[in-house]
């Protein structure tokens, strides 16, 4: 019994250690990388949904994580860099952070792009030291498959959210108290 005890105590650990190198791999992007990963995942976005090319054209702002690694065993994390995007150049560069704890284990990557679609909704990003996604303005998570009866003349939300490349095993893709703080580059 003492033997099994000891696997998962040793699971644990190698798994958290797992998750850590990830994360320090994560953060490890220069400015040139963050930006030639965002415009990428971005062109990638649009190529796969026309609808989210037509946010694009009438955002505010784009907010572009290409990357995130997201683990966790009973707790979990997640942490990822990409660039804000406004009329096509970069304006600042953000990070992306989750902490949970639950029934849960596994590991996954992915990425997401947020569209500001106005003013207020952008002003979020800097009110505070972070701002919680789910705590300010209103978010619509589209489906790039199911976005096609979208337009943005029936879509009026002041932010779109869009997951692209989810790969690895864990339940569930949420955003609800994800922290996004701007970074230095």
């Amino acid at each position: 019994m003492r033997h099994v005890h000891l696997k998962g105590i040793l699971f644990m650990l190698a798994f958290a250690a797992g998750i850590g190198m990830g994360v320090k791999q994560a953060g490890a992007a220069s400015a040139h990388e963050i930006d030639l990963k965002a415009r990428m995942t971005l062109e990638h976005l649009y190529s796969k949904s026309p609808s989210a090319k037509a946010l694009g054209d009438k955002a505010v702002g784009i907010l572009v994580f290409p990357s995130v690694v997201k683990g966790g065993f009973i707790v979990g994390g997640q942490y990822g860099e990409g660039a804000l995007l406004k009329n096509g150049k970069t304006a600042g560069y953000y990070n992306t952070v989750q902490l949970s704890y639950g029934l849960q284990a596994g590991g996954q990557k992915y990425g997401y792009v947020l569209f500001f679609m106005n003013e207020s909704a952008m002003s979020w990003l800097d009110k505070t030291d972070g701002f919680e996604l789910g705590m300010g303005p209103s978010i619509v998570v589209v489906d790039v498959g199911a976005a096609g009866a979208m337009t943005t003349t029936t879509g009026h939300s002041q932010i779109y959210a869009f997951f692209i490349d989810q790969k690895g095993l864990m339940a569930g893709l949420g955003l609800q108290g994800t922290k996004v703080t701007k970074i230095d580059k």
